[in-house]
């Protein structure tokens, strides 16, 4: 029997591709204004959970056990597809985890959530217009009247994703999915997130199951966590036992292999290793020396970068007279909200954004002048971006993207040549010669961003600078890729500036940390003296947003 109380009741649901089974012999209880944190890695059949309430599966999707919704209960498996979109959007709403792919790009934004109540209740579009800037005061949108007559490309990640939640919450559902929902903001926009999911499941009596890699936010959220793993449910309990005393192997795993403020100077273990019972690496971290040197190897000089705002109101200082030394073998970490200008200052020194003053010296000879010489100049300077799908071309291999590449900065090679030289990098980051054909769709993300890290090291640059490269992957592929940084710095000599809103992942990476804000950097210092005696209160805060369950943290 199920109670009355129960929101969602999901019965051996298991979802199959072909052969291959994605979801298997799921059950799961949802109650009234209860939360439910999924976590696990990617792959591991979260997200498919979640279209599969939805109604979403892909059409070649097979489908068994039940769903039921509601007091009612509803058998949403044997709705057919009019009866299901009378309740999807209304009753049962998701935010998905890209916000880009999510919002059609040709409509404005207000004109998308128009219609979406417009679907499901009688109302004028005046009507329409006021609940939707009421959902944006909400979720913190502003000015609502800009972001309603917006196209989703002109918003940034953090303002889209808000939109997003606005979205989902247009017709006060029952039922709330987040998928990933706060992957692409910053620290302290993820803190008013969940403050803001928490708060509406309190007032409005939502029910919502919450998907994440990250144990740690879930933990903040969630009354009880299930761990998936490879299509199964393997753990389900309250979030303070699953977090302080896991019982499988797996859930262990997830604790231990994501960075926290302890970790630094120490190799991350990899869950391959942890849940092999034979492994000893977590007893016996590998200690991470940085050897850095006295040599000056950037150095910027009041560097500001100004623009005019799109209707030439007022000039916007993107970069505001910034000054800061890279020294040769050091990892610089740089940390701040979305828009406070790392990636317009990254950007400057890669030569792809003009100054409007200031200089910037590269191994103390202007920047400018090396960087004339533009095949000289990107053989000292690489960046390794967040999405590294749109990073490769998806129609030629991942060999001939590689290829194309060594070929302009060793065209003395012979093809064959270059094709051992390829197999070798793929081999440095972990991946095979059997890559070489494949796709960058046949590829996970988290193998995507070795190639695009392999790529950015062919020139064999002194500089690697990763901008976001490790915020869209899973903690266990989070965990690799670190790992092949320090590794790869080490073998190589590597200087890192590396760009990250996890600031527990900074902090595990870098050995100085400069905070920027409002275009400016604010503090800058020793990594662990930042974090543990910050001199600003906007350091302070940045800090108090990170995600913790370790009271030790």
């Amino acid at each position: 029997m199920i109670e009355k109380q129960v929101m969602l009741h999901i019965e051996n649901l298991t979802v199959k591709f072909d052969n291959n089974t994605v979801i298997e012999n799921l059950t799961l209880d949802l109650q009234k204004g209860q939360i439910v944190g999924i976590v696990g890695e990617s792959g591991s059949g979260k997200s498919m959970t979640a279209l599969s309430i939805m109604g979403l599966l892909p059409k070649n999707a097979q489908m068994s056990g039940d769903i039921i919704f509601g007091e009612q209960k509803v058998y949403l498996n044997r709705l057919t597809e009019p009866e299901y979109r009378k309740i999807r959007g209304k009753h049962i709403s998701m935010i998905f985890q890209d916000s880009l792919t999510a919002f059609n790009p040709s409509k404005r934004i207000g004109k998308q959530l128009v219609e979406i109540l417009q679907i499901h209740q009688k109302t004028t579009y005046r009507q329409a217009q006021n609940k939707i800037f009421e959902l944006f005061e909400q979720v913190k949108l502003s000015p609502a009247e800009r972001i309603f007559n917006s196209y989703p490309f002109q918003l940034s990640g953090g303002q889209r994703q808000r939109a997003l939640i606005a979205m989902a919450l247009a017709n006060k559902p029952q039922l709330l999915i987040a998928d990933e929902p706060t992957t692409a903001l910053d620290v302290t926009v993820q803190k008013e997130i969940v403050e803001l999911l928490l708060s509406l499941t309190k007032e409005e009596k939502l029910s919502m199951i919450f998907i994440s890699h990250d144990l740690a936010l879930v933990s903040q959220i969630a009354d009880q966590i299930a761990v998936m793993y490879q299509g199964v449910i393997v753990e389900r309990g309250e979030t303070k036992n699953i977090i302080y005393n896991p019982q499988n192997e797996y859930t262990k795993a997830l604790i231990k292999c994501r960075p926290t403020l302890q970790h630094q100077k120490f190799r991350l273990p990899e869950i391959s290793d942890l849940i092999d019972s034979n492994s000893t690496l977590h007893e016996n971290p590998t200690l991470i020396e940085s050897d850095i040197s006295d040599n000056k190897i950037i150095e910027t000089k009041g560097v500001s970068v100004e623009y005019t705002d799109q209707k030439r109101e007022k000039v916007v200082k993107a970069v505001n007279n910034v000054s800061f030394q890279l020294f040769e073998g050091e990892t610089l970490g740089l940390v701040g909200e979305s828009g406070c200008g790392k990636t317009t200052l990254s950007r400057t020194l890669l030569n792809l954004i003009k100054l409007s003053s200031g200089e910037i010296f590269f191994q103390n000879k202007p920047l400018k002048l090396i960087a004339a010489k533009r095949l000289k100049f990107s053989k000292e300077i690489q960046i390794v971006y967040q999405d590294p799908y749109s990073s490769l071309n998806p129609v030629i291999s991942i060999g001939a993207a590689l290829h194309e590449t060594m070929s302009i900065h060793s065209p003395e090679m012979t093809r064959k040549e270059i094709r051992l030289k390829v197999i070798d990098w793929l081999i440095k980051v972990g991946l095979d010669e059997s890559y070489y054909k494949r796709l960058p769709s046949e590829l996970s993300g988290g193998q995507r961003q070795r190639v695009v890290i392999a790529r950015a090291l062919i020139p064999q640059p002194k500089i690697l600078i990763c901008d976001e490269a490790v915020s869209a992957l899973d903690v266990s592929v989070q965990a690799r890729i670190l790992n092949l940084l320090n590794d790869l710095k080490k073998e190589f000599g590597l200087t890192y500036i590396f760009i990250s809103h996890d600031l527990s992942v900074v902090k595990y990476m870098s050995d100085r940390i400069a905070i920027m804000q409002n275009g400016r950097i604010v503090e800058i210092g020793n990594a662990e003296d930042i974090y543990k005696n910050p001199e600003t209160e906007y350091t302070k805060e940045l800090i108090e947003s990170i995600p913790k369950f370790f009271s030790s943290e």
